[in-house]
């Protein structure tokens, strides 16, 4: 699993973020800047162990009422051949030196690994401690096992959330903008034939729990 090294990052991911956020069409805040803080989430591992994978639940308390964002961000070495476009920003790791961090439905490496996550193939891990699966984060799938084969993510934004195509058909939906449900674990939508789910801490100290991302086929 990898290694969380407890350093510096210079700016910080939430500076990189608080330009970044309303940018986007998902984006419900309003002119004024995004009052952000960092309240859950979890990671993927690489395989390769050469990119940084995390699934971000950033809230924002800038309005009349916190709004609760994921984003799904790589950390990259070295560029992203192709993806200057979906590039967040860069930031000087105290360990690692300059890393690239990319919005990451745009990375074919984190794709993949949601794609393995959701199949049953790949462990989510806690965000912030090394070595330490998330049992909090639950998944599903149903129907026909996923090609695993490379392929170049093209994702589309609209105004709840960015879909992502994948290989034999199939669509990730990412909920970038997070709605509690009741139920804990959160089920899977009738309509998806696979899901991610996970808790993070409210406001008040609740735990809220949502659907992270759907799969769809078909």
């Amino acid at each position: 699993m990898a290694v969380i090294h407890r350093t510096t990052l210079k700016p910080t991911k939430l500076e990189l973020l608080t330009p970044w956020l309303p940018t986007r069409s998902w984006y419900r805040g309003g002119p004024g800047e995004p009052r952000l803080e960092r309240t859950g989430g979890f990671r993927l591992d690489d395989p390769e162990g050469e990119v940084g994978i995390e699934f971000m639940v950033a809230t924002d308390s800038a309005g009349p009422e916190p709004v609760a964002y994921l984003v799904p961000l790589t950390y990259r070495g070295a560029p992203l051949p192709g993806a200057e476009h979906a590039l967040v920003g860069t930031t000087e790791h105290g360990v690692l030196g300059k890393r690239w961090v990319y919005d990451g439905c745009h990375d074919p490496v984190l794709v993949g690994e949601l794609l393995a996550l959701i199949v049953g193939d790949a462990q989510a891990v806690a965000q912030s401690v090394t070595d330490t699966p998330d049992r909090e984060v639950t998944r599903s799938h149903t129907g026909t096992p996923l090609p695993r084969t490379p392929f170049a993510p093209a994702p589309a934004e609209d105004a709840d959330g960015t879909s992502v195509p994948a290989p034999g058909g199939a669509t990730l939906r990412v909920h970038r903008v997070l709605r509690p449900v009741p139920e804990n674990p959160p089920a899977c939508p009738g309509d998806a034939a696979g899901h991610v789910a996970t808790g993070w801490p409210g406001p008040d100290g609740s735990r809220l729990r949502a659907v992270f991302v759907t799969l769809h086929t078909g």
